[in-house]
């Protein structure tokens, strides 16, 4: 899994969490089995990345590599997933950490 791919996904993830609570009852949530179904069936998105949250939330990032487009997703403890983002021209990358030997 890319490393930092992981950790932008899980941050972007960390700052909704606030809003969890409120966005259950939206929507924008349902059981996490129909929450994946819906997006293998009508977007092609398979999971990407996967995280652990505050209070055993679980943040994952789901795309398609075919159609470019992704979704990031909270699962709460009871099993209600809630959509927190998503868009358009997803890619996978495998950038290096930068040089932190640098003394200057």
């Amino acid at each position: 899994m890319n490393e930092t791919v992981f950790k932008l996904t899980l941050g972007f993830g960390l700052l909704a969490l606030a809003a969890t609570e409120v966005s259950a009852q939206s929507a924008n949530c349902a059981p996490r089995a129909m929450v994946i179904e819906r997006l293998a069936d009508t977007y092609g998105e398979s999971r990407q990345s996967i995280g652990l949250g505050g209070e055993g939330q679980i943040v994952e990032t789901f795309a398609s590599a075919e159609t470019g487009t992704w979704t990031i997703t909270v699962t709460l403890p009871s099993g209600i997933t809630c959509l927190v983002a998503s868009g358009q021209a997803y890619e996978t990358l495998a950038e290096a950490l930068p040089n932190t030997d640098d003394d200057a």
